[in-house]
């Protein structure tokens, strides 16, 4: 997978197993392997950094852990986290625990949320997640139409609307899900203009990566329109 990686132009990889009921995240010793095959590669001559986070499941277990050890689940505990949600029964109350995780220092990254049934039937319901800060991973399968017809038509709907700040792999293997953004980065760029696909494949993460504050982003589309409505009749009511 790293040989892929590299022959398709990636230059970091975040290893980001599972963190729910199901697996059990010991940081430890995920750095531990990390740095075992982050040595194999340096030994092989394979260019390709490695970096430790993990795919957060917003489970009530998993939310009191990491308030009081922000760094333990975090893409290399420098405070971005994936967050990945159940396919059904979203609570409502998500926007709340999105903002409890920025108070702990941590910015949220709803991963490929183009996947996920109850977004794709009403992908409104991201829209009060955004404007509370909540940063959006699109999967370059996605992108391609490697993951459903469905899925591929919300990742472009998310694109055109400037909706999107990281394109992933989300890689499992070699076959049906190699790690592979070149043709991605290349159709987001021909249909949504290079700068935008320079920031999502390159920019953004490797802000996120380092840790470092994002640079400035495209507007988001139909996100904030109704509260510039809704101001502008106020003002007119308080004359």
């Amino acid at each position: 997978m790293a040989r892929v990686a590299v022959a398709d132009g990636i230059t970091h990889v975040v290893c980001t197993p599972h963190a729910n009921s199901h697996y059990l995240y010991d940081p430890q010793e995920i750095t531990e392997k990390i740095e075992k095959l982050q040595q194999k590669l340096n030994e092989e001559g394979i260019d390709l950094k490695l970096g430790r986070g993990c795919d957060f499941h917003l489970s009530y277990d998993n939310i009191q852990e990491i308030k009081p050890d922000p760094s333990r689940f975090s893409i290399n505990g420098l405070g971005y986290l994936l967050v990945e949600l159940p396919d059904f029964g979203i609570s409502h109350a998500l926007t709340e625990t999105y903002y409890q995780l920025q108070v702990v220092g941590l910015t949220p990254i709803l991963t490929h949320p183009e996947r996920n049934p109850t977004l794709q039937s009403d992908k409104r319901r991201m829209v009060e997640w955004i404007r509370g800060g909540l940063l959006i991973q699109v999967t370059a399968g996605s992108v391609l139409g490697h993951m459903g017809k469905q899925a591929q038509r919300m990742a472009h709907q998310l694109l055109a609307d400037r909706w999107v700040h990281f394109i992933a792999t989300d890689a499992h293997n070699t076959t049906s899900r190699p790690p592979k953004m070149r043709e991605a980065y290349e159709l987001i760029a021909e249909r949504y203009g290079s700068d935008y696909a320079h920031a999502l494949c390159i920019g953004n993460p490797l802000a996120v990566f380092m840790g470092k504050p994002l640079a400035s982003q495209a507007e988001p589309l139909h996100v904030y329109e109704d509260l510039q409505e809704k101001s502008w009749w106020r003002k007119l009511f308080s004359r």
